[in-house]
């Protein structure tokens, strides 16, 4: 169980504390909403989990294949909606996959980035369009 500490810093700025690692890092509000966009949003932090969660748990299945994803990359992008409530609509995920994968690793690990605890948390309330980019080079 992990807990992460939230504290109100004003101005529409909080700071979160990762309680395990003594790790931090701001918040604030995007412009958009009131903020001054000079760092993640709350909802920048949900998209960005789910492209970290996706590679996280794709790095899991290739490192107990041997496979090589270190230079592999994901860029989220989040649409929001403001109709009935401000929320997430959308995360559109683009993960890009270099190097030789034959078919089967490939599936495996698309199957392992779909099926990671992010994704699954937000799936059927948030679209996420995933869309995977296999580089040869």
């Amino acid at each position: 169980m992990t807990t992460i500490k939230s504290s109100y810093r004003g101005e529409l700025r909080t700071e979160a504390s990762h309680l395990q690692s003594d790790t931090t890092l701001v918040t604030d509000a995007p412009v958009d909403n009131q903020g001054r966009g000079e760092s993640f949003s709350p909802t920048d932090l949900v998209a960005t989990g789910l492209a970290s969660c996706m590679l996280t748990i794709m790095g899991i299945v290739a490192e107990r294949h041997g496979w090589d994803l270190t230079r592999a990359t994901a860029s989220a992008t989040k649409v929001m909606a403001a109709d009935p409530v401000r929320r997430i609509a959308r995360i559109e995920v683009t993960i890009e996959i270099p190097g030789a994968f034959d078919g089967q690793a490939r599936a495996a690990l698309e199957k392992a980035a779909l099926g990671c605890p992010v994704h699954a948390t937000l799936g059927g309330k948030v679209e996420m369009p995933v869309r995977f980019v296999w580089d040869e080079a």
